[in-house]
């Protein structure tokens, strides 16, 4: 699998936190799909990543509103730290989000002592441009901004949130930019509604949501009603990321 993860920093799971109940599908379908739509006003977490049942990293993500006077959208920010394999990675985006979903901004270090790497975005009339600065070195790569748009990670798992909330009943096209790989991918994002699932080991009831196309092929993504990011599965990389309950 390409490096998932880098250092976390342990963030506690938010006070709110509380065991999922089974709900009705007629009970929560509207919640759930204004949940993902909107998004939750906040949120923090720790998603535990798996591959192959075998724990590989751990990612700490919050989502905040924006801070600052006449600001509005979200600040959508994780840290993964990889430990499995030598030297550590830590991989830290911070992502500024708009009142329409579109991403504003992006701060990204990647913390790998062959090679560090600083990675900027910024949307502006209508590109997403990227800058990628190493060690001597330095890249310009320029992206379309048609919206829908979405940044993504294949080891930062927190920001298909973002993807989640362009999920509607009939599969949409979404433009993703993935800034550390260099790639630009048309993905189809389909809300399948309240499903079963398992989540750390016990039976539950999340809404689901895919996202077909690109590398990954197939990426499942479970949430609350509310829109809280639960799990995410990515079977191509055998990779499974479970929220992690508070001690």
């Amino acid at each position: 699998m390409t490096a998932l993860l880098a250092p976390f920093q342990l963030v506690r799971a938010a006070p709110a936190w509380r065991r999922l109940r089974e709900p009705t599908v007629v009970g929560t379908a509207l919640v759930a799909l204004l949940g993902l739509r909107a998004g939750p006003a906040s949120d923090e977490g720790m998603l535990v990543i798996r591959q192959d049942t075998v724990e590989v990293a751990r990612e700490a993500f919050r989502l905040s509103p924006r801070a600052g006077a006449g600001q509005t959208g979200w600040t959508l920010a994780s840290t993964v730290r990889f430990e499995s394999g030598r030297p550590t990675i830590v991989l830290h985006p911070i992502l500024e989000i708009g009142p329409d979903s579109l991403p504003l901004s992006l701060e990204y270090n990647v913390a790998d002592p062959r090679e560090p790497l600083r990675i900027l975005g910024q949307l502006a009339r209508g590109r997403f441009t990227v800058r990628l600065l190493g060690r001597r070195t330095e890249r310009v790569r320029e992206y379309p901004g048609t919206p829908p748009l979405v940044v993504l990670d294949d080891s930062v798992l927190a920001l298909y949130l973002a993807a989640a909330w362009q999920a509607r009943p009939e599969p949409r096209q979404v433009n993703a930019v993935f800034p550390r790989s260099g790639r630009r991918e048309l993905l189809a994002v389909e809300d399948r509604g309240v499903q079963a699932t398992t989540l750390n080991r016990a039976r539950q009831s999340l809404r689901h949501v895919t996202v077909t196309g690109g590398a990954n092929g197939l990426v499942h993504l479970w949430l609350a009603p509310d829109g809280r990011l639960f799990k995410v599965e990515i079977p191509s990389r055998r990779a499974t990321a479970e929220r992690l309950p508070p001690l």
